[in-house]
């Protein structure tokens, strides 16, 4: 099934994503080796039509050697601005930081929305550090590698992040996690 086409922000970061690739003379064919996404994945997020989920902008960030903060951030001053610039959509996953401040930290916090019975679509996701899932409400399984770890409200997973990971709402309703990801 294909992605709907995103909001500005996807485009405000493709464009992003885009402008930093061209100024380090950085082709789309290294970033994709560096990244396992496809030329044509990559093309898609530049163009505005895919928005990125966090594990992605993380990879993303690492080939292009940046750090993951200048993709996320707006050009708002007010807290309450930033938290709300900060939230993110796909088709069927949403995130907002936690942490607005943290542009130049390697810890940075999410609370994650994902619909009933959706996953995320495309590649699983892979970036070099450790994520911790807190589920707040709903059922989640997360595959992590090869290995199914099914979490209701209430339970957590810490885990190597640099091992291919995918997150599946296996509930009839939309749940709600806190991740934080850690990135050296």
């Amino acid at each position: 099934m294909p992605r709907k086409a995103a909001g500005p922000d996807s485009t405000h970061i493709g464009q992003k994503i885009k402008k930093v690739r061209t100024e380090k003379s950085i082709t789309l064919d290294n970033v994709a080796n560096e990244t396992g996404f496809s030329i044509e994945h990559l093309k898609k997020i530049e163009a505005g039509k895919v928005t990125p989920p966090v594990g992605a902008l993380l990879q993303i960030s690492r080939a292009l050697k940046i750090d993951s903060g200048l993709l996320l951030k707006e050009e708002t001053s007010n807290l309450q601005d930033r938290i709300q610039a900060y939230t993110k959509r796909t088709e069927h996953y949403a995130y907002t930081t936690l942490t607005p401040g943290a542009e130049n930290k390697h810890l940075k916090a999410f609370r994650v929305t994902i619909d009933a019975f959706q996953e995320h679509l495309g590649v699983g996701y892979h970036h070099e550090g450790e994520e911790f899932v807190y589920v707040l409400s709903g059922k989640i399984e997360i595959m992590v590698g090869e290995h199914t770890n099914k979490l209701e409200t209430g339970d957590s997973l810490h885990f190597n992040s640099g091992i291919q990971h995918n997150m599946r709402n296996t509930g009839d309703t939309t749940t709600e996690l806190i991740v934080v990801v850690y990135s050296p």
